[in-house]
């Protein structure tokens, strides 16, 4: 009898959490303000439901490609909770943009580690053209690979140390020489270790290649930046096309 209630609490609660997940509904877009040469960017998020939600987290991202071909990049990250029906601005960006220069922004929204919502702007950035082609009869119409439209070449930073950032500009700068433009997220994060020592840890497409504590000799980081780039060409072969399967 008791293993039988045991199963029916487990199988209750199993069901209150499946229809609390169902209940969560959270929009969230990119708001944009233009001014002369200037533009504000903000993150809006609005809790649709009468419910409250905890547990959510976003990432903010903004790339400048200037004229000479540089990259700036501007991540904003953190944890936040909305009250019923709530809508809030979490976080925002503002930045110059001649008509010369891209401008790539992204945002993501989710809720216990499981995408919710993203939004994307694009400002100054050209299509790619588009080949025509004879229509054949018959035809079955062509699956849209979503990594086409999604992201390529975004590396997020979430070190904690000077040394951690160090490592993230090293690896960034050679993840732009080598031309590879992976369309998945590659994340740096960083966590304190023992003493005051820190380990730093990279993450490519959510799942992690990498691990290695910090240090604060450049030849050192550099090392370390090579071994990330051969695990991380390891790590797409292994992968295939599976890869891109995958939802980020």
């Amino acid at each position: 009898m008791k293993k039988k209630i045991s199963i029916l609490l487990f199988i209750l609660g199993f069901l209150c959490s499946e229809a609390q997940e169902q209940a969560v509904s959270v929009d969230g877009a990119i708001k944009l303000i233009k001014k002369d040469n200037f533009l504000n960017l903000r993150a809006q998020i609005i809790n649709k439901k009468d419910v409250y939600v905890d547990e959510l987290t976003y990432n903010f991202l903004t790339i400048k490609k200037n004229e000479k071909g540089n990259y700036f990049k501007n991540n904003q990250s953190g944890d936040f909770s909305l009250s019923p029906k709530e809508e809030k601005y979490l976080s925002t960006v503002r930045i110059s943009l001649t008509d010369k220069e891209q401008l790539r922004v992204f945002l993501f929204i989710k809720h216990k580690d499981k995408l919710l919502r993203r939004d994307t702007l694009f400002i100054n950035v050209p299509e790619k053209p588009k080949v025509a082609a004879k229509r054949k009869t018959n035809q079955q119409p062509k699956q849209i690979d979503e990594s086409q439209f999604f992201i390529k070449g975004v590396v997020i930073d979430e070190a904690i140390t000077r040394i951690g950032k160090d490592f993230h500009d090293f690896f960034y700068q050679e993840y732009l020489v080598s031309g590879r433009k992976y369309p998945f997220i590659i994340k740096i994060s960083e966590k304190p270790a023992m003493g005051r020592s820190s380990i730093i840890a990279v993450e490519a497409h959510g799942t992690k290649i990498h691990e290695f504590f910090a240090k604060p000799e450049e030849e050192y980081l550099k090392q370390n930046v090579a071994l990330t780039m051969r695990r991380l060409t390891s790590f797409v072969r292994s992968k295939g096309n599976n890869l891109f399967n995958r939802r980020i």
